[in-house]
């Protein structure tokens, strides 16, 4: 590894030419978003750490794996417990949305309880 710096004249400066390592094309999704909020508001410090060594993207991309994850497991877990079924959908649609809907909420709390605001 070449430790040679190069750089580039901008007005009476010299500033370094830097090049950011490659970064993976990983999807960050709505629980990368919610973390890296989260961490901006809330843990500063983790946040630039972060950033300035170039692994704030991979970080957010692992949390959104794991997030959806646990929300997707949550919900069949849940819906199956409260007894969710493909004879109530088609029965009584609305009352299954609500249900469902109430499963979606909870199930969400706890992935942002538990992942998200950690």
């Amino acid at each position: 590894m070449s430790t040679d710096i190069t750089y580039t004249r901008q007005g009476d400066y010299n500033l370094p030419n830097l090049i950011l390592p490659e970064q993976g094309n990983r999807e960050i999704g709505i629980w990368g978003a919610r973390r890296r909020r989260c961490l901006r508001e809330h843990h500063k410090i983790l946040y630039y750490n972060l950033l300035t060594a170039c692994k704030l993207h991979d970080h957010l991309a692992e949390i959104n794996e794991e997030a959806t994850e646990m929300y997707d497991l949550l919900v069949r877990q849940l819906a199956e417990q409260e007894g969710l079924t493909e004879q109530l959908k088609s029965e009584s649609q609305m009352l299954w949305i609500k249900r469902m809907n109430n499963i979606r909420n909870r199930a969400t709390e706890i992935v942002n309880d538990e992942i998200i605001h950690q």
